[in-house]
C-alpha cells in the first residue's frame, strides 16, 4: 500500500471480527516496531504479544474495569491479538552512562526510580532529560505497529491500561519491574459498522493551517 494511503486510512478500530491474524503478519508488525527511532539508539522497549484465546482472555480479565462490560469492551475483546508495548527507563540510564553519551557523570549515579520520577518532573533529582524519551520512543514504536496493521489490511487500536490494573497485569504475565506498559494495541480484522465510534467521529480534524507555524509561532507572541 502507498505510504500516503496508510497515513490517511489509519484510524483506531474498536470493532473486530473473530477471524484469526496470521503469525507472519504479527511478526512483520513487531519487526517494523523494532526499527523505530530511539534516543541514543537505546532501543528501550519491549513488546508482549498475546495471540492465543487463553492469553487474550486473561489480558482482559486482569485489565478491564470491574462491573458490567461496556459496548467498547465487548467489541474490543473480539480482537484475536493484543500487543503491549513497554518502555524501559533502565536502558536509557545504561546507554547515557556510556562514554560517548556521558556528560558530567550525573546519569551514571542515578537509580532507575529517579528516571521514572522524571516522567512527572523532568527536573527531578538532577535528571538531565528535558523529556522522558523512553515513553516517546515506545510511542513511536507503537505507531509503527498501527501503521503496519493498515498496510496489512487490518485494524488496530491503541488504548491505555488502567493504572489500578497495572499490578495485576504485571503479575498475570510476569512482566519485569523495570518495564513500564505504555498502553496496549488490539489487532484484528475490522468488522463493518454503521457509524464509526470514538471522538474522531464527533470532532473535526484540525487542519494543517491550525497546527503548523513557520519561523515563529505567532506574530503577536
Amino acid at each position: 500500500m502507498d505510504f500516503q494511503d496508510v497515513v490517511r486510512r489509519r484510524r483506531m478500530v474498536r470493532t473486530y471480527t473473530d477471524a484469526p491474524v496470521e503469525r507472519a503478519t504479527v511478526d512483520r508488525m513487531l519487526a517494523n516496531a523494532a526499527r523505530a527511532p530511539s534516543a541514543g539508539f537505546s532501543q528501550g522497549w519491549g513488546f508482549l504479544v498475546l495471540d492465543t484465546p487463553v492469553d487474550v482472555a486473561r489480558f482482559w480479565d486482569v485489565t478491564a474495569p470491574a462491573g458490567p462490560a461496556s459496548r467498547w469492551l465487548r467489541s474490543m475483546r473480539v480482537a484475536p491479538v493484543v500487543v503491549v508495548p513497554h518502555a524501559d527507563p533502565a536502558a536509557y540510564r545504561a546507554r547515557y552512562a556510556q562514554p560517548d553519551k556521558r556528560r558530567d557523570g550525573a546519569v551514571d549515579a542515578l537509580p532507575v526510580d529517579a528516571l521514572r520520577a522524571a516522567a512527572a518532573d523532568p527536573t527531578a533529582g538532577g535528571v538531565p532529560w528535558a523529556v522522558p524519551y523512553w515513553y516517546v520512543d515506545a510511542g513511536m514504536a507503537a505507531l509503527l505497529v498501527l501503521q503496519t496493521a493498515v498496510d496489512e489490511g487490518l485494524g488496530a487500536c491503541f488504548f491505555g491500561i488502567p493504572a489500578e490494573r497495572t499490578a495485576a497485569y504485571r503479575e498475570a504475565f510476569g512482566v519485569p519491574g523495570h518495564l513500564e506498559p505504555v498502553g496496549a494495541i488490539t489487532v484484528g480484522h475490522p468488522a463493518p459498522v454503521e457509524h464509526l465510534p470514538g471522538s474522531a467521529a464527533r470532532r473535526p480534524r484540525r487542519g494543517v493551517e491550525d497546527v503548523v507555524h513557520r519561523g515563529r509561532w505567532s506574530p503577536d507572541a
